[in-house]
């Protein structure tokens, strides 16, 4: 299991090798901690139909690789997200998760089995991916994501996915990935739709560009209050991994600040535009929020559990 801290073993941070675009493109991302891997011929086979994608190619596919990703829960978005993250062939995958397995979480949370039930979340999510692919390097951190190790857990990858189920995590998340400069894809899901934000810090608006301070719980329902579906949850942390794969592949390089909202009921889905704000307490010209961060801006009282 790895530490909260310490460095990747044959790695040391900001200095990874440099891994080149897809042909024509441009790779904002760099690609820090992984090691190169070596292409074999079931490397070739299995990841065949990503490289004939014009945008992808050879160069993507090793882009992807070398890249690692931190999933920030492994619940209803985060199931889908680790399965497609592995799939597409990234390197490094890790996990964080302070719950346990239960049999509420079946009908979204499609990674866990029915005998996993009491396991740690991170524990069953790993030994799922590592049956599917057996050269998966995967961290567990089975504990809860807080102001004092988030810093330092979001510079050990190259872009973080949040799947949390809370708005003080995703809060933090957000704060994490700004002081951090780690790209960050958001997402949140409720009865038949969702809505996701991806945060690259320095060339575009973060959570609290949209929505400044944490909402209240009461203004926040969650899945135990108000439902889910889980096939919007898949759809959601589905796509969560596509702009993953996007933004470290190369393919297609996104300067975030799009808010897309989902509803899987009418099947209607929109995307608006968010401009940063100067005057945003975490990305804004003279930000409030720094380093360390501070355990009494997460408000605990306010989280939307499920």
């Amino acid at each position: 299991m790895q530490a909260l801290s310490g460095d990747i073993p044959g790695s040391t941070p900001g200095e990874g090798k440099e891994c080149l675009p897809a042909a024509g493109k441009v790779c904002p991302l760099p690609i820090r901690y992984n090691i190169l891997m070596v292409w074999s011929g079931e490397n070739t086979l299995r990841y065949s139909r990503n490289i004939l994608v014009e945008e992808l190619g050879e160069a993507g596919q090793e882009r992807l690789f070398a890249s690692s990703v931190l999933v920030v829960g492994a619940g209803g978005l985060g199931s889908p997200a680790l399965l497609y993250l592995a799939a597409a062939g990234i390197g490094r995958i890790g996990v964080i998760d302070d719950d346990r397995v239960d049999i509420t979480n079946f009908n979204r949370q499609v990674i866990h089995r029915a005998d996993t039930v009491g396991q740690w979340k991170t524990g069953s999510a790993a030994a799922a991916l590592r049956a599917f692919r057996t050269d998966l390097t995967i961290d567990e951190y089975p504990e809860a994501l807080t102001a004092a190790n988030a810093a330092a857990l979001f510079r050990k990858y190259d872009a973080v996915v949040d799947g949390s189920d809370n708005f003080p995590t995703k809060y933090l998340c957000n704060d994490a990935a700004v002081v951090t400069g780690r790209p960050l894809v958001h997402a949140g899901v409720l009865r038949f739709g969702g809505q996701m934000l991806t945060v690259v810090p320095g060339a575009g608006p973060c959570l609290r560009c949209v929505i400044p301070r944490i909402p209240s719980r009461k203004d926040s329902p969650g899945c135990a209050e108000a439902g889910i579906v889980g096939a919007a949850a898949g759809v959601l942390g589905a796509w969560q991994a596509m702009e993953a794969i996007k933004l470290l592949s190369g393919a297609a390089p996104s300067p975030g600040g799009k808010l897309l909202t989902v509803d899987t009921l009418s099947n209607e889905v929109s995307c608006v535009t968010v401009v940063r704000d100067r005057s945003c307490p975490a990305c804004g010209d003279h930000p409030r929020i720094t380093e360390p961060l501070s355990d009494a801006e997460y408000d605990p009282e306010r989280s939307c559990a499920v």
